[in-house]
This record gives C-alpha cells, sequence and structure tokens, in this order.
C-alpha cells in the first residue's frame, strides 16, 4: 500500500462520484480502492423493488450496509432481517448473504467493503451509468449480466451459494 495515498483526504462534491448501472441499480462511487490504498469503498447505491441477489459470500471483504431510504430483507447467516429507513448490518468475509428490495419504492443504501476493492466488481460486470437514475433499456439485460457475473466474480472471491431468499421469507 502507498502510504501518501492512506494520508491524503478525499472529498467528493455531491452527485461527483463515477455512476454505473449493474444488478438494475445505480452505483455511485464515493470512495473506491484506488481512492484509500485500498483500505475501504463506499458507494451509494440506488435499487428498485423486486431486485434480489442470491446467497452468496465474499472471501476477501467485509461488508456494512447502511439503509438511507426503502426496505429489504436481508438473510445475514441463519438470521433474517427486515430493514427499514436508518437500520445497519455489518457482514464478517465469509458468511453467506443475501437481500431482497421490498416495497413498492427503490431502496438506496451505503455500501461500505473493507478492504475496498469489490465495489470494482460492480463496474466490470456493469455498464456506466449515462445518467444518475435507475437504468432502462439502455442498461445491460439479465442474462447479458448473469453471464457476466459468473466470469468475473470469482476474480473477486465472490462465491454464489444458494438461490435468492423469497419474497416472503419470515424474518428471525
Amino acid at each position: 500500500m502507498n502510504e501518501s495515498t492512506l494520508t491524503a483526504p478525499v472529498f467528493r462534491p455531491a452527485a461527483t462520484g463515477r455512476t454505473t448501472w449493474a444488478m438494475g441499480s445505480l452505483f455511485e462511487t464515493l470512495l473506491s480502492a484506488s481512492d484509500s490504498g485500498g483500505e475501504l469503498g463506499v458507494s451509494v447505491v440506488t435499487q428498485p423493488p423486486g431486485i434480489a441477489t442470491p446467497l452468496h459470500l465474499h472471501a476477501n471483504e467485509s461488508e456494512a450496509i447502511y439503509l438511507l431510504a426503502g426496505t429489504m430483507t436481508y438473510r445475514a447467516g441463519d438470521e433474517v432481517h427486515r430493514l427499514a429507513e436508518g437500520d445497519f448490518v455489518f457482514l464478517p468475509k465469509g458468511v453467506p448473504h443475501a437481500f431482497r428490495i421490498t416495497g413498492r419504492t427503490p431502496a438506496k443504501v451505503v455500501a461500505l467493503t473493507v478492504p475496498g476493492g469489490l465495489l470494482s466488481l460492480y463496474d466490470e460486470v456493469g455498464v456506466p451509468a449515462t445518467e444518475r437514475r435507475l437504468p432502462g433499456e439502455d442498461g445491460l439485460s439479465m442474462a447479458e449480466e448473469i453471464q457476466r457475473w459468473n466470469e468475473i466474480g470469482p476474480r473477486y472471491g465472490l462465491t454464489v451459494v444458494g438461490p435468492p431468499i423469497p419474497d416472503d421469507e419470515p424474518a428471525s
């Protein structure tokens, strides 16, 4: 790690982070691994209702999610939680997890990873956003994206271990 990178402050004015469309969602990078000497990655992610990840784990990074708006169901290990605005979840590396955006409005989260490299996965899988909004027909099709996830995910230590959580998963 470059010591000067770790001591250089990063200021990101509102709505100036790099944006990517992936998972039918908008990712705005606030702090990349290259900005932080690999230490931390931070993005604001806006996701539409119904988006769900398969049950997966990360071999290299711990992950934290802070829900700014909307609702989601989050499975972390054997526990299932219903998250609402202001809720937070931390996932140590290696813990299987999945989520589903619930309700009728998009969810907005702050996503953090330690170390920071994982958030670059979304840039590789997705495409640069042409506007600060959820993608429409101008995003990748789900079939294209799943193929890219399968090719690129393993390089980031991402392993799919099960299906998405169902719409009606009971909370712990």
